[in-house]
């Protein structure tokens, strides 16, 4: 493949959790807007406070309490930085940092795995619901897809074919790139947050995540490797 300059990319994972400890904790309005809203993927046996530990995956109904980010600078070493606390605080400094990071830069890109179907849309949407203004990077409302500044690796890997899916943790392990899920996984963060009340876990995780997909966008690119020292700023 041709060259990029990947000096204008910016990677980034997330991670989600429940707005709520349990289902109890919502409101009696939220609570039956999450019965109707999760109808048709819960088991017939399946209440909606039994499936309420998935609640992380909708934008409405969970909130954000990572986001790892990652630059590549000119001696092609990762520089790696998360925010992570209270969802509206690391809000603002993400949005603090991207806003600096496009204004320094031209044709900025931004690169997650699944991006476009969860990490972006739902970055923005969380932005929205706190209030905040919305960094131009994210404000795709009315663009064409072809228009947006979005790299997904998961649609990079499709090659047209709209029908595959393939996990993060399995590109790393066709590119002989070590897996990121040695400690946790997805499904375990909310867990983690709110029974273990082990933040710095999570982050871990998410900066793992976050390596990891820099180095399978390089294999699918055909990019030079990184140097072998990830850095945290």
């Amino acid at each position: 493949m041709q060259p990029i300059n990947i000096q204008n990319y910016l990677f980034l994972d997330i991670e989600t959790v429940p707005q709520c400890r349990d289902f109890d904790g919502l409101s009696d309005t939220m609570q039956l807007l999450w019965d109707k809203k999760t109808a048709y993927q819960r088991k017939n046996d399946e209440s909606a406070g039994d499936f309420y530990h998935k609640a992380g995956i909708w934008a409405e109904f969970g909130k954000i309490v990572c986001i790892s980010c990652g630059v590549i600078d000119l001696s092609n070493r990762l520089h790696v930085k998360s925010f992570y606390g209270d969802e509206k605080i690391l809000l603002e400094n993400f949005i603090a940092m991207l806003n600096k990071f496009a204004n320094s830069r031209r044709n900025v890109k931004l690169c997650a795995h699944n991006g476009k179907e969860f990490d972006f849309p739902y970055l923005a949407r969380r932005i929205l619901i706190n209030n905040l203004s919305l960094p131009v990077a994210l404000n795709v409302q009315g663009m064409k897809p072809w228009e947006t500044p979005f790299v997904d690796t998961m649609e990079l890997w499709k090659f047209g074919d709209g029908k595959h899916y393939c996990a993060l943790a399995l590109l790393a392990e066709i590119f002989g790139i070590p897996s990121p899920k040695d400690d946790i996984d997805g499904s375990m963060v909310a867990k983690v947050y709110y029974e273990e009340d082990n933040l710095e876990r999570i982050v871990t995780y998410c900066e793992k995540d976050l390596v990891t997909l820099v180095r399978v966008f390089i294999a699918i690119t055909q990019q030079t490797p990184l140097n072998d020292t990830a850095i945290t700023e």
